[in-house]
C-alpha cells in the first residue's frame, strides 16, 4: 500500500437501475502522472466524482494515503480536507473576482471576529503561492475574465495546492488551450510530481497520454478493462481495448478524385484581424486550415459565412461571384458550418434531438402554416440510421448526448440542407476516439457526394491524417499552402510560427 496514494476496489454505481461502474478498480502510484483512458460513457468522469463526493458509490472500498477513505454524496469538503482536489472541464472559477479572491473565496485571511478581510495579506499569500510553483505570468490581482483558458487552468492548480491537495484530478485540461499553453502546464506538472504530487488526468488525446502520464487505467462501458505502465501498453493496444474492436485506419481513404472548384476566396481582409487571405476549395476536396490558436482560422470562416463583415475581399461560388451579408446569405447559397463550440453556438441545448436537426430547414416541414410533425420524425429517424447517432428518442434535449452524438446530430442538421460548402471548426473537440473515427467516416462520405470541405482543427495528426491539401495561418495572415506529401508536423509549424 505504501507506493500508492490511492486504490479504489470494486466499485459499483447505478442511475436510474442503469449500471455505470460495474465492480472496477483503480490503482494511482505516489507522485505519478494517472491517466483514464475510455470512451465517452465509459466511467470515468463518474469514478473521479465518487472520488470527491460529488456521487456517492453504490459499494465498494477506496483506500487513501493507506488508511480507508468513507467518501459520501455531498462530501466534497471533506475529499479537499483529506487533500483530494478535482479541477473539472468547465473551470469552477468566479471570472469577476481576482486570482486571491478565487484562490480564497470563502477561506480569506479576516482581521477579528467581524470577518473584515486582510486583502493585503491574501494578496501577499497568493504572491507567494504563484512564486513557489514557479507560476511568473499570472499576478495575484489579475482579473479571471481578462485571462486566457490556460491561466484559469493555473488558477486552478494554485487552488487545490492553497488547500494542500495531494491528489489533484484534471479533467480534459487542454481541450480549449494551444500547444505552447500546453506545454507550459505540463512543465508545471512536472515540477509538482518531483514534489510528491499525483495527478489524475482524464484526456481524448492519445499523444498527450504518451507525452506525460506513468500508468494508464482503461475503462469501457462502466467496466475495468485494463491497466499498467504506459509504456507498456502501445498505442494501437490501448485504442483497441477502449472501443473494443480494432481501429485499422484511424483516418479513413476518402476513395474519390477532387474535381473543379467549387468556392473561390481572394484578398479577404479585416482590419485587426487578418489580412489578404486567398485559397480555393474544391468538389470532393478537404481543405485542411492549420494554426496555433489565435492565428484568425475561424474568423475567416466566420467572415465566409456572413458572421463577420470583412473590410475587402472576393468571394466565388461555381466561378459566380456572390455577396454574403449574414449567415442567412451564405445558407442560401449553399454553405453551412458547425461552430467549434457545440454549447454556445452550435445548437440549441435546451430543445429536441429532433428540433436541432431541422432547426435550420424548417420551412420544407411546413404544411401551410403548420409545422408537419410526421415528416420531421421521418427524416430525423433516417439521419439517425445514417449516422449511427445513439439516442433513447429523438424527442431529449440534444445536451443529454455525448459529445460525439451531439456533433452527429449538428452535421446532420447541416446536411439535411444538402450544401455545397461545408465549413467543419474543430469538428471532433472533446469526443472520444471510437467517436472521432465515425466523425471521419462521415466527412469522408460527404467528400465521396461531391461536397467540398474546409476544416479548421488545432490536432496536427487530424489535420495531416484527413485533408488533402492544407492551408497554414499565422496571425493573420497565410504563410503557407501544403499539398498532402509535404504535409508533417514540422512544416506545419515552421509556417504555424512564422511573424512579420
Amino acid at each position: 500500500m505504501s507506493e500508492y496514494i490511492l486504490k479504489m476496489e470494486n466499485i459499483c454505481k447505478s442511475f436510474s437501475g442503469v449500471p455505470a461502474l460495474k465492480n472496477v478498480r483503480l490503482n494511482v502510484k505516489k507522485g505519478t502522472l494517472h491517466a483514464l483512458a475510455g470512451e465517452n460513457g465509459a466511467g470515468k468522469s463518474t469514478l473521479m466524482k465518487i472520488l470527491v463526493g460529488a456521487y456517492k458509490a453504490d459499494s465498494g472500498t477506496i483506500y487513501f494515503n493507506g488508511e480507508t477513505y468513507a467518501a459520501s454524496e455531498g462530501s466534497i469538503q471533506l475529499s479537499r480536507q483529506k487533500g483530494i482536489s478535482m479541477i473539472f472541464q468547465e473551470l469552477n472559477l468566479i471570472s469577476d473576482m481576482t486570482v486571491a479572491e478565487n484562490i480564497f473565496v470563502g477561506r480569506e485571511p479576516c482581521k477579528n471576529r467581524l470577518h473584515i478581510v486582510q486583502r493585503k495579506k491574501m494578496i501577499q499569500m497568493t504572491e507567494e503561492l504563484l512564486e513557489q510553483f514557479h507560476i511568473h505570468n499570472i499576478k495575484a490581482t489579475d482579473k479571471l475574465q481578462k485571462m486566457t483558458v490556460a491561466k484559469r487552468q493555473m488558477v486552478e492548480i494554485c487552488k487545490a495546492l492553497s488547500q494542500d491537495a495531494r491528489l489533484i484530478i484534471m479533467d480534459e485540461p487542454t481541450s480549449s488551450i494551444t500547444e505552447k499553453e500546453c506545454e507550459n502546464l505540463f512543465e508545471i506538472i512536472r515540477g509538482l510530481k518531483a514534489r510528491g504530487i499525483t495527478f489524475i488526468f482524464i484526456s481524448h488525446k492519445m499523444d498527450e497520454i504518451y507525452k506525460v502520464a506513468d500508468g494508464l487505467t482503461i475503462f469501457r462501458d462502466g467496466e475495468f478493462i485494463d491497466e499498467g505502465d504506459v509504456k507498456q501498453i502501445p498505442m494501437n493496444e490501448l485504442i483497441s481495448k477502449m472501443v473494443g474492436r480494432e481501429i485499422t485506419t484511424f483516418y479513413p481513404e476518402k476513395g474519390c478524385e477532387i474535381g473543379e472548384t467549387v468556392m473561390e476566396v481572394k484578398g479577404l481582409s479585416l482590419k485587426g484581424t487578418f489580412s489578404d487571405i486567398t485559397f480555393q476549395v474544391r468538389r470532393g476536396e478537404i481543405l485542411g486550415f492549420a494554426g496555433l490558436i489565435g492565428a484568425g482560422r475561424t474568423e475567416v470562416m466566420e467572415a465566409v459565412f456572413g458572421y463577420r463583415k470583412a473590410d475587402a475581399g472576393e468571394i466565388y461560388l461555381k466561378n459566380e461571384q456572390v455577396r454574403i451579408n449574414s449567415p442567412k446569405d451564405a445558407i442560401d447559397k449553399g454553405i453551412a458550418f458547425v461552430t467549434e463550440d457545440r454549447k454556445a453556438t452550435g445548437g440549441f441545448l435546451s430543445l429536441s434531438i429532433s428540433m436541432n436537426m431541422v432547426m435550420a430547414g424548417l420551412k420544407q416541414y411546413m404544411k401551410g402554416v403548420v409545422v408537419s410533425s410526421k415528416m420531421i420524425t421521418q427524416t430525423c429517424m433516417e439521419q439517425k440510421e445514417k449516422f449511427d447517432i445513439k439516442m433513447s428518442s429523438l424527442n431529449q434535449p440534444i445536451c443529454t448526448l455525448s459529445g460525439g452524438n451531439q456533433q452527429k446530430v449538428l452535421l446532420s442538421k447541416w446536411i439535411l440542407l444538402d450544401p455545397d460548402v461545408i465549413i467543419l471548426d474543430e469538428p471532433t473537440r472533446g469526443i472520444d476516439i471510437g467517436a472521432k473515427t465515425e466523425i471521419y467516416k462521415i466527412m469522408c462520405g460527404l467528400a465521396q457526394a461531391g461536397k467540398a470541405i474546409i476544416m479548421i482543427s488545432s490536432e496536427l495528426p487530424e489535420v495531416i491524417g484527413m485533408s488533402d491539401n492544407i492551408v497554414v495561418m499565422s496571425e493573420g495572415k497565410i504563410t503557407g499552402y501544403l499539398c498532402k506529401d509535404e504535409a508533417t508536423q514540422n512544416n506545419i509549424m515552421m509556417h504555424a510560427t512564422k511573424t512579420d
